[in-house]
């Protein structure tokens, strides 16, 4: 996460672009030679049929990891596949959700070459999202090590990427872009609520973006789990990424201490302050305390990144100073841990 994620958001609108293009000739290629299963040669020259990417003659540790990029359009799924080519990752664009666990499999049987892949789904249709939750149902009965990262972005800002591009949403017919945003939300209500790590790109650039995923995927290893502490002013309106929010509206409000007021939670002034009033401190422990409880969990579930949304009226004083009090406390537990204080400069 770099440093310009914790400046202001304000105007920030960028037009994220989504690529619709065929899938990639690597997967033209599986569908041509082995459409249905794929095929293994024994030690005795005879073929055996496998269609299980676990299956024999294939070492467990091949199995390739495998991420499943999907979200709204115009959220920026293609800038989050592009990020992960970068990093490596085998990218599939468009992939049809049926030949997800053909692709594994054959990824699986790279001997190592393929050893991290990335689908980009686009769902338009009933059908198309039927056979995706198949395929994710197959993927877990292999054991196959999936995540799913989803891209949101709030209505406001989809309509003016559409329009500044002047495209029609893929989903409108002959409505409104409006109407087929709404007929995406319906369809991909499900998957969001399944996805792993769920990022809004309502007010984040390109680079913005980037960065964010940089954050997630960059590391050489997987650490057990992942947290973004996020301050915000409930007059901006809520996060739609935040997992669990907490509200510092029951402090007192350093706005209203002339020479606090035009400081953030970044000040020591300020966080003193914030700290001092009663229950700030007790606040802390014991939010903590419930959020190691919660990680456990996480943990157990193989959920691995978490968004603390912290909020007060602004996101310029209190939640800024409990965020970053948060963090460390998460940091010094071995949870690795980012700060953005998204509405911090607004004013």
């Amino acid at each position: 996460m770099t440093e310009h994620e914790a400046q202001p958001t304000a105007q920030r609108d960028p037009a994220f672009s989504e690529t619709r293009g065929e899938p990639q000739e690597t997967h033209d290629e599986a569908r041509q030679d082995q459409p249905q299963e794929a095929v293994a040669v024994q030690e005795n020259g005879a073929e055996e049929v496998s269609t299980d990417a676990t299956g024999a003659g294939v070492p467990e540790a091949a199995i390739p990891e495998l991420v499943i990029i999907s979200g709204m359009s115009g959220a920026g799924r293609s800038t989050a596949a592009k990020c992960l080519e970068d990093l490596g990752w085998f990218v599939v664009d468009n992939l049809p959700p049926a030949l997800i666990p053909t692709m594994v499999e054959l990824g699986a049987r790279s001997q190592g070459n393929v050893a991290r892949i990335a689908v980009v789904v686009d769902v338009r249709g009933r059908r198309f999202f039927d056979n995706l939750r198949e395929s994710l149902a197959d993927l877990d009965s292999r054991g196959v090590t999936r995540r799913i990262v989803f891209l949101e972005s709030s209505d406001d800002a989809l309509v003016r990427r559409f329009e500044s591009v002047r495209r029609p949403h893929p989903l409108q017919g002959d409505g409104r872009i409006v109407d087929g945003i709404a007929a995406e939300r319906e369809l991909l209500r499900e998957l969001r609520g399944d996805a792993d790590l769920v990022i809004d790109t309502s007010s984040l650039n390109v680079h913005e973006l980037r960065a964010k995923m940089d954050a997630q995927f960059a590391g050489e290893e997987e650490p057990e789990l992942r947290a973004t502490v996020m301050s915000f002013g409930f007059k901006y309106g809520l996060p739609v990424d935040a997992d669990l929010v907490a509200d510092m509206r029951f402090l007192p409000n350093p706005h209203w201490v002339p020479e606090l007021r035009p400081y953030t939670g970044l000040n020591e002034e300020v966080s003193a302050y914030v700290f001092n009033q009663p229950g700030a401190k007790e606040f802390l422990d014991r939010y903590a305390e419930l959020l190691r409880l919660i990680a456990t969990g996480y943990r157990r579930e193989g959920k691995r990144y978490v968004t603390i949304a912290i909020g007060c009226t602004g996101g310029k004083h209190r939640s800024v100073a409990v965020s970053e009090k948060l963090a460390a406390r998460l940091a010094a537990e071995g949870v690795e841990t980012v700060v953005v204080h998204r509405d911090m400069g607004r004013e």
